[in-house]
């Protein structure tokens, strides 16, 4: 019955598309109904999402089948690692995901859903007739404004500063199951960072170099 609703919708939406309009329109809602997906798993309030792995196919992502592993979490990357994405648009939300895993550590939700918001308003200025690669050149534009906005809002952080840092590491704690400790753990994960970074290079932070002992 579910497998019969989503191959109807998929059907309904080729429908809807001149065959010109599937080769750009079609991928572009792909990688919306992936970001859609785990969009509600964003921010403090976000809601944790229970994944069990079973063998279920969509026109968007194909999850395997595993009994009795079933995983609790509201970080994008781990649940997009359990799907199988069938179309290479909706696989590259992924990538972009594990590479700000692996940049930064965090934001791996933040990073799909904005995606997904940005593809979502391309197609709505696809559907006014507007020309891909004037689109293109708008967004890059509209980057570069924003990049200079955010540096404009910036301010000077020093790595000295341990009430700074630890109410940021208590920023990122408060969307996490271990919020309500996160006054605790801040303090911890910071003094953690800054016995291994690299004092000639402050941005580069190796995290395997850190040890977590997990007590009961």
């Amino acid at each position: 019955m579910r497998m019969h609703r989503e191959k109807k919708i998929s059907m309904m939406i080729e429908e809807s598309l001149r065959p010109s309009d599937l080769v750009i329109l079609l991928p572009l809602k792909q990688s919306v109904a992936v970001a859609d997906a785990i969009r509600t798993s964003l921010g403090p309030k976000g809601m944790d999402k229970m994944v069990t792995l079973a063998t279920y196919t969509t026109t968007f992502f194909q999850i395997q089948e595993a009994k009795g592993d079933v995983t609790i979490t509201n970080d994008g990357a781990t649940i997009l690692k359990q799907m199988k994405l069938l179309h290479p648009a909706a696989k590259m939300l992924v990538e972009l995901s594990k590479a700000q895993d692996i940049e930064t550590g965090d934001g791996t939700t933040t990073v799909v859903v904005l995606a997904g918001s940005l593809l979502d308003a391309c197609s709505k200025l696809l559907d006014k007739g507007i020309h891909p690669t004037t689109i293109s050149d708008s967004f890059l534009k509209a980057a570069s404004e924003a990049c200079r906005i955010i540096e404009d809002m910036s301010v000077p952080l020093e790595l000295s500063d341990m009430q700074q840092l630890t109410k940021i590491a208590t920023t990122s704690l408060n969307s996490k199951i271990v919020s309500q400790h996160s006054d605790a753990l801040s303090p911890i994960a910071v003094k953690a960072v800054l016995d291994v970074v690299d004092p000639d290079d402050p941005h580069s932070v190796t995290l395997d170099d850190i040890r977590v002992v997990k007590k009961l």
